[in-house]
């Protein structure tokens, strides 16, 4: 025959088997979790201020080149004096206008850059030097 046991006895579980009693529940003015946020948020009027500003900063120096040869230069000048304004924005301005000034600044340098590759492509002589 099989052994017969009682059932359970009627004793409370050693500690650490019952889940932790709930927590005090916060004031309601409080979150419950912390929110974080950007503490300089990035808006569309400032990139498109910054897109506007340093698309009229590279028609001004580009159209300052009467050649191919003066453009290009004119724009590298371009680029790298936006790219220190992009900088200088990012540390101590607004971020939307510099990430505007850093997109023109890659886009008008790529076009110029284009038109320096396909002259070289089509002349085959390097039409900077």
């Amino acid at each position: 025959m099989t052994e017969q046991h009682g059932g359970w006895p009627a004793a409370t579980p050693p500690p650490g088997w019952l889940p932790p009693p709930p927590m005090p529940q916060s004031p309601p003015s409080l979150p419950l979790r912390p929110i974080y946020r950007e503490p300089h948020p990035i808006r569309t009027a400032s990139v498109l201020s910054g897109l506007g500003a340093a698309a009229i900063w590279f028609a001004l120096f580009g159209a300052l080149g009467r050649d191919l040869f003066g453009y290009a230069w004119w724009t590298v000048a371009a680029a790298v004096s936006a790219w220190l304004v992009a900088a200088y924005l990012t540390l101590f301005g607004d971020r939307g206008a510099a990430l505007g000034v850093a997109l023109v600044s890659g886009v008008g340098l790529s076009v110029a850059a284009t038109f320096v590759g396909a002259r070289w492509i089509t002349t085959d002589d390097w039409p900077l030097w």
